[in-house]
């Protein structure tokens, strides 16, 4: 479970870097992306859809590191599919990121992206 404090820091945060762990249990190389927060939840997605190559890396093995906002975490990635969860995750996407131009933000929010959703979940250290 996130704490209050590591929420509020990465929710404040414009952008994230991700690295997934590959099979053999090393990191990925990180890539920076938008992130927002739903409640008590954080989520990423991928604007190129579930073919993206940082994506595919999710996939490999559903566990990472993250780093936003001065919180350096070890997470599990998971689907979020449930689709009134995305429409907050539209919404949360359209108000951190209004002040980006609106091609940027609207890729965030299409079909492919949202198919596309990641639920980032802490791991106990």
């Amino acid at each position: 479970m996130w704490t209050s404090d590591e929420l509020k820091k990465i929710e404040k945060a414009d952008e994230l870097n991700l690295a997934s762990l590959r099979g053999d249990g090393t990191l990925r190389t990180p890539v920076t992306m938008w992130v927002v927060r739903v409640d008590d939840n954080l989520y990423v997605r991928a604007v190129k859809g579930r073919a993206g190559a940082w994506f595919r890396g999710v996939l490999t093995r559903g566990e990472g590191r993250i780093w936003s906002g001065g919180v350096e975490q070890e997470v599990l990635f998971v689907d979020e599919t449930e689709p009134a969860v995305n429409e907050r995750i539209d919404l949360a996407y359209r108000e951190k990121y209004r002040r980006h131009p609106k091609e940027y933000v609207d890729a965030c929010v299409t079909p492919e992206a949202r198919a596309a959703t990641i639920k980032l979940i802490p791991r106990e250290k």
